[in-house]
């Protein structure tokens, strides 16, 4: 059932500021330094003890399936991560589709495809910053199944794969292309990033502003998708605010929803509560948006009436038609909860929005003691899937994950010793499901 809610005759109010909410995010879940979200949602682990999981020990675990390695090194099918301890985000990624696997390893200017075997089949990148591939100069067969383009890449963001296997990559402009407008919200930002397109066979074919082609740089782009009708979402955030951009698969713009705090339903309006826009995500198929939203409340404690913390009220996942610009009922989304632990108390802690499957399933991660937690939501919250997964966290210093339309979980892992790519077949689990 259709709410009124309309994002485009929302009653003005003031901005709610979510920084507290984003406070209260960082000590609950200690969340170590982001790296860039790719295309289908991507999450970056955190690497720091977090709250015990009791209630973990009660829900079956997944194990991955390790496919291929990659060396640390310069060389076109190596990876090139460091110095980790550096101070900024980590600018290496992983997509995956169709079986084929994206690598945008930012740090060294350069994208890779490869095959589950951990082949490489086509390599984009700076030739300022990498060596020649060494398959161009040799006299096999080699190079009838390996390519490279060169392209003078300046800062890769996000990555995306269309259905037809266009590339598509956030791509930072040189400080003296950049331009500074009034955003969503007033404020003034700076346009410094565009999206470039890459055809199947590897070749340049132009950058996508925020009027198509060629247009004015976009702000912040917190991540792409490209949908199975191979049109292109461009999600930017400014401020605490966010704006979308959707094009067609000619790169012509179609929408700009500009998505304000003070226009998303708060169910808890009547307390002294506040959001947080987490995540925005396309649906697969059909021109909607799925707007993940956090609610918190001050806490006060009761002997001394005074405000002592903050308290997670909920999760709500708002679909928005894209076309009319209005809410549908949302779907509530249970917390994980670390059901306490030696006497502490327990708390609630909400999700990460990794994205939806074709199948319309809702993923959901967030970070435990021992790896993390998945949480699986058919989409109309008939059922509810939770299982474990287990994660060194001594062992693997960084990972960037990827959910695919058919519902198989991807990471990159970044050990002491090389990169390993690994996934849970998810996809089967949720089958298995519904055939029961």
């Amino acid at each position: 059932m259709a709410r009124n809610d309309n994002i485009w005759e929302g009653t003005a109010r003031p901005c709610l500021d979510d920084t507290p909410a984003i406070l209260y995010s960082l000590r609950m879940r200690n969340i170590m330094r982001p790296g860039p979200l790719a295309s289908a949602p991507l999450l970056l682990c955190a690497c720091l003890p977090l709250l015990s999981c009791a209630r973990s020990r009660a829900v079956s675990t997944i194990e991955a399936e390790e496919l291929f390695t990659l060396s640390y090194g310069s060389f076109e099918d190596e990876i090139d991560m460091f110095d980790l301890s550096s101070m900024g985000s980590i600018g290496t990624s992983v997509v995956m589709r169709d079986g084929f696997f994206y690598i945008a390893n930012g740090e060294a200017r350069k994208i890779m495809e490869l095959n589950s075997y951990g082949d490489l089949l086509m390599l984009y990148y700076n030739e300022d910053h990498n060596p020649a591939p060494s398959f161009l100069s040799e006299e096999t067969g080699a190079s009838l199944t390996r390519r490279a383009a060169g392209f003078p890449f300046s800062q890769i963001g996000a990555i995306a794969v269309d259905p037809g296997k266009r590339l598509y990559a956030v791509d930072t402009l040189p400080s003296g292309q950049q331009e500074t407008a009034a955003m969503a919200g007033g404020a003034r930002h700076a346009l410094s990033q565009v999206v470039l397109r890459f055809d199947p066979e590897g070749n340049f074919m132009d950058y996508l502003g925020q009027q198509g082609p060629g247009g004015t740089p976009f702000p912040f782009i917190s991540a792409i998708y490209a949908t199975e009708n191979s049109e292109l979402v461009v999600v930017t955030r400014t401020g605490d605010a966010m704006v979308v951009f959707w094009f067609n698969r000619d790169g012509y713009p179609l929408y700009k929803i500009p998505i304000l705090p003070q226009n998303v339903p708060n169910p808890y309006s009547d307390t002294d509560s506040w959001l947080s826009m987490e995540t925005v995500v396309p649906g697969l198929t059909e021109r909607t948006l799925f707007i993940k939203v956090d609610y918190f409340s001050n806490y006060v404690d009761e002997a001394s009436r005074i405000q002592s913390g903050i308290d997670y009220r909920g999760t709500l996942l708002y679909p928005l038609d894209v076309e009319s610009g209005v809410f549908s009922s949302p779907l509530s989304i249970p917390p994980y909860s670390d059901g306490g632990y030696l006497g502490r108390e327990s708390y609630d802690i909400p999700y990460d929005f990794l994205g939806v499957t074709e199948n319309n399933w809702f993923f959901f991660i967030v970070g435990t003691e021992s790896g993390f937690g998945i949480q699986m939501v058919q989409g109309d919250g008939g059922r509810i899937l939770t299982r474990r997964v287990p994660l060194d966290r001594k062992e693997n210093l960084y990972c960037s994950f990827s959910l695919s339309r058919e519902g198989i979980l991807s990471v990159l892992l970044a050990r002491a010793e090389d990169v390993a790519v690994d996934w849970w077949r998810t996809d089967e689990l949720i089958l298995s499901v519904l055939k029961d």
